[in-house]
């Protein structure tokens, strides 16, 4: 009797065993499969994302081509025009429908696009600053004046253009424009200088801090080349800096004069700025050929955002940089 209760137990025994494993082995099997179909379904919303972000980008495009097309008898750039309105977050399902009945409230992905198109030349370029002798002093002098404005801590300029300098080196006889277009950040020539930032961000490799940064951000910005300012675009504490010997209520003037009749040429200007103040078409302009086109893709409590800086030449608008950030909204 002892010797069948025995083998009667290690049977038992030996059963549960072998359904322990088959449920373990299972429960692994399912678990692969699971995390496989997150995977495929993660990649094909990444790739639908990039592919609506990609046709929000070409809808900008052919919208400041239309632009352009609009103005070659008189080529200005202004905020009353289409480009700068901004896209108003709206439903993905609206632009997807095949009509206008097809959308409603409870059809169509819980996914919704906004964007903007902002001209970058409403900026000052820091690329202005590698210009070469007496030019580069007066850069200078209107990035002091600009981070004074927007309480950026002293000695903040020096520290931009030595940093420049370094990483960009211009040789004396040549001028700034002779640099090659569409730098990245790479190592420069001398092994002592500091990485090339291609972006805003990337300008704590100079030794900016954070808060530093976010400041200059709205008035700064670093193109492929040197570029003017767009009057009829800049705020008021850019064309303050612009010019010697204009504060902020003169250049508050020009920007609500410019909102009733935009500036058709430079010299316009002078209306509102004193008389001391001098305009040279290779600092100021009313045209504008680089411009920053945001889109973002909001699904649930995450959102997409596509930064592209696009150049127009003529009627044809090329991309000359694009990041991708991906974001967890708070709720």
């Amino acid at each position: 009797m002892s010797a069948q209760r025995g083998q009667r137990g290690a049977a038992l025994l030996t059963a549960m065993i072998i359904v322990t494993l088959i449920a373990s082995l299972a429960a692994g099997m399912v678990w692969q499969q699971y995390r496989a179909v997150q995977i495929e379904a993660a990649d094909r919303a990444r790739a639908q994302s990039a592919w609506i972000l990609q046709g929000a980008l070409d809808w900008a495009r052919l919208i400041l081509r239309e632009d352009a097309q609009a103005n070659r008898q008189k080529p200005i750039d202004h905020l009353g025009e289409p480009w700068a309105v901004p896209l108003a977050e709206a439903r993905l399902s609206t632009f997807l429908a095949a009509d206008r009945s097809a959308a409603t409230d409870e059809e169509g992905p819980e996914a919704f696009l906004s964007g903007s198109i902002e001209d970058a030349q409403s900026r000052y370029n820091l690329r202005n600053l590698l210009a070469s002798d007496k030019a580069a002093e007066l850069e200078q002098r209107v990035l002091d004046r600009l981070c004074s404005q927007v309480n950026a801590p002293p000695g903040t300029a020096a520290v931009i253009v030595e940093g420049l300098r370094s990483a960009f080196p211009v040789p004396p006889s040549s001028p700034a424009s002779a640099l090659p277009p569409g730098v990245a950040a790479s190592v420069p020539d001398s092994e002592s200088g500091p990485l090339r930032p291609a972006n805003l961000d990337q300008l704590s490799w100079l030794g900016l801090d954070a808060d530093t940064i976010k400041r200059l951000q709205p008035y700064v910005v670093l193109l492929e080349k040197p570029t003017p300012v767009n009057l009829n675009t800049a705020p008021r504490e850019v064309i303050a800096a612009l010019f010697d010997g204009v504060d902020l209520a003169s250049a508050e003037r020009l920007v609500q004069g410019r909102k009733a009749k935009p500036l058709q040429k430079p010299d316009d200007a002078k209306d509102y700025l004193p008389a001391t103040v001098t305009i040279g078409a290779d600092r100021a302009s009313v045209v504008s050929a680089f411009y920053i086109v945001t889109g973002r893709l909001r699904l649930d409590e995450r959102q997409l955002e596509q930064r592209s800086l696009v150049e127009r030449e003529g009627l044809n608008v090329m991309v000359r940089a694009r990041e991708r950030v991906n974001q967890l909204l708070d709720r």
